[in-house]
């Protein structure tokens, strides 16, 4: 009787956990079809919220872009250009033209919020980052319940500024350096014509300065920059305290060079006519093959001096470099331009400072060069 009565107590007690541990898994299950039933319904909604917010964008968009081109066609009418007739109908065409990109646009969004109100997502780009699912479907990797899958792509189609006034250039010259000595013409320098040479490299930036035109630009920017002096005659540069001075040194000299190192920060008015090319979703300014002429100066610091002299002594090859300041003027200033096309030109720059202070006779930097605006 003891051995029934135990096995019954087992038997009940087997029934009861299997019992409850099927009711676990079913409420497992139930949980994980409700959670993943939530999941899908909350991008449902982050779908729609993003396809309206880009329905509403392109709208905005449009009215815009119909705005800039009635208000050019206006400015032609106002300069005898078209006739008022000719700007009414130019003016209903761009309307026109107008609600036909927003309707077809639109029609889009519109029937891709249909389908996700449903249930049915296809992969629409909906800004800077979109989002993606696959319903019931293989995800790529495997079959999953009610197949719910998101991503997001931040890389791609990042919307572009519709009219960006602003853009930079990574600028570098280089050419022929010389100075302009008082009361001597050029031929009368006592350096070398093309053995000194100076180098620039900076960056800058453009910004238009007119609202509806591109034929004035603003250039200001930060460069370095860098101009050599080699002096003829076998000289080179002696400091003599408040002084510098060239003399004649004492061996055959192969190169003597004074080398001075400028921070300076270059303003330009830019002149020359653009094209402007407009797209869907944005307009901008193309100055390629274009004519181009620029006027301004720069102002800055001379923040090294060195000369390096070259020589043979005994039949020993000698290298003798000096870091010092040989009584440069450590603020430079000074007036350039620029004439050229495309992104080549022809640079003159000179500088209002003398180079040395103190000197007997006045001695100003000048510089002739190319000059690239990559």
């Amino acid at each position: 009787m003891v051995k029934i009565t135990t096995c019954m107590s087992m038997l009940v007690l087997m029934l009861s956990a299997q019992f409850l541990t099927a009711q676990t898994e079913k409420d497992s299950l139930k949980l994980e079809v409700e959670t993943r039933k939530e999941t899908a319904n909350n991008y449902k909604q982050v779908t729609i919220d993003n396809l309206t917010k880009k329905k509403e964008a392109i709208i905005l968009e449009e009215k815009e872009k119909l705005k800039t081109a009635v208000k050019e066609i206006q400015e032609k009418e106002d300069k005898g250009e078209i006739t008022p007739v000719e700007a009414q109908n130019q003016k209903a065409e761009a309307a026109k033209l107008a609600a036909q990109n927003i309707e077809n646009k639109t029609a889009i969004i519109d029937n891709s919020i249909a389908l996700a109100e449903r249930g049915e997502y296809y992969e629409v780009n909906t800004g800077p980052e979109y989002l993606g699912v696959t319903i019931g479907a293989d995800s790529g990797e495997e079959n999953k319940f009610l197949g719910v899958s998101i991503f997001t792509d931040k890389t791609e189609n990042k919307e572009l500024k519709y009219d960006k006034k602003t853009r930079t250039d990574l600028v570098i010259a280089f050419g022929l350096n010389n100075a302009i000595i008082e009361g001597e013409g050029i031929d009368g320098s006592p350096y070398e014509i093309g053995g000194s040479r100076f180098f620039e490299i900076g960056y800058m930036w453009s910004t238009r300065v007119l609202e509806n035109s591109n034929y004035i630009r603003f250039r200001y920017g930060l460069s370095f920059q860098y101009n050599g002096l080699n002096p003829t005659d076998n000289k080179y540069f002696v400091d003599e305290g408040d002084e510098t001075v060239l003399k004649e040194h004492s061996s055959n000299l192969k190169k003597a060079k004074l080398r001075m190192d400028n921070l300076i920060a270059p303003i330009f008015f830019e002149f020359g006519p653009s094209k402007k090319k407009v797209r869907d979703t944005y307009f901008r300014y193309s100055t390629v093959n274009q004519f181009k002429f620029g006027i301004g100066g720069y102002a800055g610091l001379n923040y090294s001096t060195r000369q390096k002299l070259k020589y043979k002594e005994d039949g020993n090859r000698q290298k003798d470099k000096f870091k010092n300041n040989y009584n440069t003027n450590n603020f430079v200033y000074g007036l350039a331009g620029y004439i050229g096309i495309d992104d080549m030109s022809i640079y003159v720059k000179y500088d209002l400072n003398p180079i040395f202070h103190n000197a007997d006779v006045k001695q100003n930097n000048i510089s002739l060069g190319v000059r690239w605006d990559l």
